[in-house]
């Protein structure tokens, strides 16, 4: 069983579940110190944690709910938004209460500096890995990478067809996966759109002649920008009432590789709410040094490298 998961991840598998039900197999996890996952069902008014441990209750104090509540650099709702989800800890100890029950009590934050000890710590940049999107905001998209530890993927990295606003990708508690772009002072920047294919790959599921779908991005007055995936745009002739944001019709008049452009045609659009679907993956790799976006025989050149 890997530790170093986005929270959520390890709570439904079997080993994670047998532990759980065995009051043994919890004492021995205590002793190795295993990282385990439970549902948190209350907090209490002291910002204590109740964690639902099946066997027994669980307890994870105020101070132990992640790193930084104790010195005061992150804020308690970063416990309180726990209940009703899952939460990661490790086993620091097992008592009795004056009931004569038996109870556990739990550290997030042992098993938050685990996982930036052993895994988080060893990132690089280009480093590709696995990631839940936990909120957004209109500048960005934040992700769990281990064990509740958030990082920012900024709205300019998430595509390279632009959006408003991070909900038109992702929506919260959806699996991604994510480059990792920069390391400063311990925080850690994202990006995604160098996941998502390059122009040619992107291209290859069109062909001329077809009438696909798309959705307008911007009106300019020389036409609009139509995308026709994340990693993917064109440009329509002008028509009246079209309007950014729309779902659109579109046939395509040509594909020009050389020149990174697709010509099109808008049929029709409407407006429709977003519904985001899991990205399509071009990238299988666990690292990527550099992205080469454009054509090699298109004289613009837009590629990322990845540098330590």
């Amino acid at each position: 069983m890997s530790e170093y998961l986005p929270e959520g991840k390890l709570i439904s598998t079997q080993e994670n579940i047998n532990i759980l039900r065995s009051v043994q197999l919890l004492n021995e996890a205590k002793k190795e110190e295993t990282i385990l996952e439970a549902r948190a069902c209350v907090c209490d008014s002291q910002h204590n944690l109740i964690v639902d441990l099946g066997t027994m209750k669980g307890i994870i104090p105020r101070e132990e709910g992640a790193i930084g509540i104790r010195d005061g650099s992150v804020r308690d709702i970063a416990v309180i938004s726990r209940v009703n989800r899952p939460v990661c800890f490790i086993i620091t100890d097992i008592r009795i209460d004056e009931n004569g029950e038996q109870y556990a009590v739990l550290s997030r934050e042992k098993a938050q500096k685990k996982c930036f000890e052993h895994y988080i710590s060893k990132l690089r940049c280009g480093d590709v890995v696995n990631a839940r999107i936990t909120h957004l905001e209109n500048f960005g998209a934040f992700a769990d990478i281990g064990c509740g530890i958030i990082a920012l993927m900024p709205i300019d990295t998430i595509s390279v067809s632009r959006i408003e606003h991070p909900r038109e990708r992702f929506s919260s508690g959806m699996d991604i996966k994510a480059v990792i772009k920069s390391i400063e002072n311990g925080r850690i920047s994202l990006s995604h759109k160098e996941l998502l294919g390059t122009w040619e790959q992107n291209a290859k599921d069109f062909c001329a002649g077809e009438t696909v779908a798309g959705i307008v991005r911007s009106v300019e007055n020389y036409g609009a920008f139509v995308e026709l995936a994340p990693n993917l745009a064109g440009l329509a002739e002008s028509r009246e009432g079209v309007r950014a944001g729309q779902q659109a019709s579109v046939y395509i008049k040509s594909i020009i590789p050389d020149k990174m452009k697709i010509k099109l045609i808008i049929i029709d659009t409407f407006d429709y709410k977003y519904n985001p679907q899991k990205p399509k993956y071009y990238c299988n790799s666990q690292h990527i040094d550099s992205f080469l976006y454009s054509p090699e025989n298109c004289p613009k050149r837009v590629e990322t490298v990845f540098n330590e």
